[in-house]
């Protein structure tokens, strides 16, 4: 009988993978830490190869530390593509919006792809500005579903023995948090609501008005059940 196993022990990302707790803590959509993780991956060209890290906030954002590091580490080529992933506990605030979309101005080869698991402050208007920009940057911006948490639970985590695919299995608030993130991509006003109260688990509602029913895709009212699909009979 093959014994458990965890990542492998030839794994390059080993040293660099978190904890189980850190990633439950993290990544946790009902949890509202005020600190953020981002788990990352790069490609470069055409090559297979994946370089695999992670950064939290510290005296400056996850997301400045990281361009900092990369940039100060890399020699970019204009010639070569690359290619970033981004795992965020949090969305980016409207600063780090604007930081990130000077750092692909000024490297137009990089191609990132966002997927966060909550959105930060979601109703500050200079916040949901900032994710609009990015998006019309060219930045892909989409909020973590299970396939992104099962990801990032076998590429970033140091799992024990035969726990590969025992991932934390949260609430399917996701399906919320990106109904919210339509709003803000479409410019309409907020839908979620989170009541926080002392001592008390937090609370995740959504407020719809005609415009969402009007201007959001009928697919995802769908997803989070806020419609019923309609039924022809014959």
């Amino acid at each position: 009988m093959t014994p458990e196993k965890g990542p492998s022990t030839g794994d390059a990302t080993l040293r660099r993978r978190i904890k189980p707790w850190e990633f439950e803590i993290f990544f946790d959509p009902r949890e509202l830490r005020k600190e953020t993780c981002l788990l990352y991956e790069i490609k470069w060209g055409t090559s297979h190869n994946l370089w695999r890290n992670s950064c939290q906030n510290a005296t400056k954002h996850a997301e400045i530390n990281f361009i900092e590091k990369f940039t100060s580490e890399r020699h970019f080529s204009p010639s070569v593509s690359c290619f970033i992933n981004w795992f965020l506990s949090w969305s980016p605030c409207w600063e780090c919006s604007n930081a990130i979309r000077n750092f692909l101005r000024e490297h137009p080869n990089v191609t990132l792809v966002i997927y966060v698991a909550r959105l930060f402050h979601h109703q500050d208007q200079q916040n949901r500005q900032g994710l609009r920009d990015l998006i019309i940057s060219g930045v892909t911006l989409q909020i973590m579903t299970v396939s992104e948490y099962c990801h990032c639970w076998k590429n970033f985590v140091d799992y024990p023995p035969g726990e590969e695919v025992l991932w934390p299995r949260y609430p399917p608030l996701w399906k919320m948090y990106a109904l919210e993130l339509h709003c803000i991509i479409l410019n309409l006003p907020s839908c979620l609501k989170i009541s926080r109260c002392q001592h008390q688990p937090t609370l995740f509602s959504l407020a719809l008005k005609n415009c969402h029913y009007q201007m959001i895709p009928p697919h995802i009212l769908l997803a989070t059940g806020l419609i019923q699909p309609s039924i022809t009979w014959r």
